[in-house]
């Protein structure tokens, strides 16, 4: 007898069986695909720009203050005191409108007095007439001539007008306008320093830039590199350095 004929599956029962395989190499396959997707390259730099100005506009403040045994004799010598010097900052070519005078501040003053004696001897404070305080600021754009004026107002000492004057304070008023700028000349020395390290890395190529974030804007005396979380902000200058620092990250393709 000759071999017997193989039987064959029919096909509905076929069928099932191959769903069953094809459904389990395709999720195979998709996780192949994925596993082996080469990882993104991701360069990561700060750029910097750094740019001295000079203040365009100053802020002074002057004390003048006053004593006086009574009450309204303390104010009345104040604002007296108060018109010499507004007077005598006008006549140094400061414009009345640059000048602002703040409220006057009033204050009893008292001094220790020891009475009595032997065991009865105590200290005491007793009243001791009454100081009267007022600021006088001028804020102005003329920065060298109130300069001036901040050095040379003791010359009212002279007159008899108690005056004390504070620090100058400096500012620049175009700095908004100015970080604009500063903040694009960052940005392009954080590609710089990128090309920069892939050329000494030995190649490679920047294919786009994937992200990039301002860091904080320091405002310094000059040639100081100070930096805070918050950022300075010097008065104290004429002269001043912006540092300006931006994060940039960039991906990278090949050559």
């Amino acid at each position: 007898m000759g071999p017997s004929p193989r039987r064959r599956l029919p096909f509905d029962l076929l069928a099932p069986s191959l769903a069953v395989i094809a459904a389990a190499w395709i999720p195979a396959s998709t996780w192949e695909r994925v596993k082996t997707k080469p990882k993104e390259r991701v360069l990561q730099v700060t750029g910097s720009a750094k740019r001295r100005i000079v203040s365009d506009t100053i802020e002074w403040t002057a004390v003048v203050d006053t004593r006086d045994p009574d009450r309204v004799g303390a104010y009345r010598r104040l604002h007296a005191d108060v018109d010499k010097t507004v007077a005598y900052l006008a006549a140094q070519g400061i414009p009345k409108e640059q000048i602002r005078v703040s409220s006057a501040t009033l204050q009893e003053l008292t001094r220790s007095e020891i009475v009595g004696s032997g065991d009865e001897r105590y200290e005491r404070q007793v009243p001791d007439g009454f100081a009267a305080y007022q600021n006088v600021t001028v804020r102005s754009t003329d920065v060298a001539t109130v300069e001036r004026v901040s050095r040379e107002v003791t010359q009212l000492l002279e007159s008899g007008i108690s005056v004390s004057s504070s620090s100058p304070a400096y500012f620049y008023t175009k700095l908004s306008e100015l970080k604009i700028e500063m903040l694009a000349e960052a940005s392009k020395d954080a590609r710089v320093r990128a090309e920069n390290v892939l050329e000494a890395a030995g190649g490679g190529a920047i294919a786009r830039l994937r992200s990039a974030d301002m860091g904080v804007i320091n405002v310094n005396p000059p040639n100081s590199t100070s930096t805070s979380w918050d950022g300075n902000n010097d008065t104290t200058s004429l002269e001043k350095d912006i540092i300006t620092i931006v994060h940039a990250s960039f991906e990278l393709g090949d050559e």
